[in-house]
């Protein structure tokens, strides 16, 4: 059996050194993600990162991080959830996955790809800019809640911010308790507020006059990549989630020149979040699939 650990802050820089050789994966290894999500346990076997998952109640072992041949680790996987007597559920795969582990494992696996999962990333120059007829809308929402609120005012997320991006968290997600996965995703930001240093996050605080209407967060994913783990606002304020994915944009254009796009992650197969996110005009998807063995049965994710 593998000898998984919790993972640490401590793990950060030497993780993210491995995980820049799955960066094509998406935000799934982003080591922040796996740090504020559910309960994420890896081992180091010589030059290879496993991961094992605990998350939304189920356990998974997100697609193995090797520099060269992923088979051993494969191997030691499928072996550790025998020993386990859990299910082997491998997540995290692209297309290149999927058509190396049906050649390497013929009629083995079974794979699910549907697009719930798959990551929205944007051209940061499109975002930071909003030009063009297709962007007129946005910029719109943007020039009437800049009218109706001359005030208006952008900060960084400080140790002085943070209270208030916090509270704005706390009141968007008191309105949603009845979503399945509020309560999740509120446990994953409080871990992020708790460490946002220590995960290399940056983020943005929107205010009129002294209230917070819009917040922002996110990391490096990769040389050219920001991952936006969190974007929240007031619906009380229109355009405020304009004004602030805007904002967040140009701050990283300008800040880091060298990245060209922000990964704005998954829409969970939520309609309203899809659209909202489909109006954006993502310049690619990443695709993500997820694949268990033939031998088991499984219903859903």
């Amino acid at each position: 059996m593998i000898q998984f650990e919790r993972l640490s802050i401590e793990n950060k820089a030497e993780f993210s050194a491995l995980l820049r050789h799955s960066a094509h994966r998406g935000c799934a290894f982003s080591f922040a993600n796996l740090y504020i999500w559910g309960r994420q346990c890896a081992a180091r076997v010589g030059d290879d990162l496993l991961l094992f998952s605990h998350f939304g109640g189920k356990t998974m072992y997100p697609y193995p991080v090797c520099p060269g041949d992923p088979r051993p680790a494969l191997d030691a996987l499928m072996a550790d959830a025998r020993e386990r007597g859990i299910p082997f559920r491998l997540t995290g795969l692209n297309r290149q996955d999927v058509e190396n582990l049906q050649g390497w494992y013929p009629d083995q696996f079974v794979f699910h790809c549907g697009r719930d999962g798959h990551d929205y990333v944007y051209a940061i120059e499109d975002l930071a800019e909003l030009k063009g007829k297709r962007f007129q809308p946005k910029r719109n929402h943007i020039n009437r809640f800049l009218a109706d609120y001359p005030d208006a005012r952008i900060l960084p997320l400080t140790d002085e911010t943070l209270p208030d991006a916090k509270a704005l968290s706390d009141r968007w997600h008191q309105r949603r308790t009845e979503e399945e996965d509020a309560g999740m995703e509120l446990v994953a930001l409080n871990r992020a507020f708790a460490h946002w240093k220590e995960l290399g996050m940056e983020g943005l605080v929107l205010y009129v006059g002294s209230q917070v209407v819009a917040m922002t967060m996110g990391s490096r994913l990769d040389e050219e990549t920001f991952d936006v783990h969190f974007e929240k606002a007031d619906l009380d304020y229109p355009g405020a989630y304009a004004v602030i994915n805007r904002a967040f944009a140009r701050h990283i254009r300008d800040k880091y020149p060298e990245v060209r796009f922000l990964n704005r992650e998954e829409d969970m197969g939520i309609e309203g979040l899809r659209k909202a996110k489909l109006s954006y005009h993502p310049h690619h998807m990443v695709e993500k699939c997820w694949a268990h063995l033939m031998t088991e049965e499984f219903h859903d994710y």
